[in-house]
């Protein structure tokens, strides 16, 4: 085990026993579904492709690809993005280990 490793098996130890959100404590991408019509990803990286039908937003742990028709980013902010569309699918492709 590497010294990351280890270091997210502590956060995740202490996000464990002070019961604080993983998602901050690892900064792991926390995504949103509203139905198929509005996805918020939080702790994102940045945006690496934009179309109407494919967005795919960088993580620390990977990117998330969105598939979908009429794709739109109504906000981006450092925190998070909010895409709205007829969203049909998100798929992560991880880093590995």
């Amino acid at each position: 085990m590497g010294k990351k490793e280890k270091i997210n098996e502590v956060k995740e130890n202490i996000s464990e026993i002070l019961e604080l959100p993983k998602d901050i404590m690892l900064d792991l991408p926390k995504i949103t579904l509203l139905g198929s019509l509005e996805l918020s990803i939080e702790n994102h990286k940045g945006i690496i492709e934009y179309t109407n039908e494919k967005i795919r937003v960088k993580s620390k742990e990977g990117i998330i690809e969105i598939l979908g028709k009429d794709l739109l980013i109504k906000t981006i902010i450092k925190e998070a993005i909010i895409i709205s569309g007829k969203i049909s699918s998100i798929e992560f492709e991880g880093r590995g280990a």
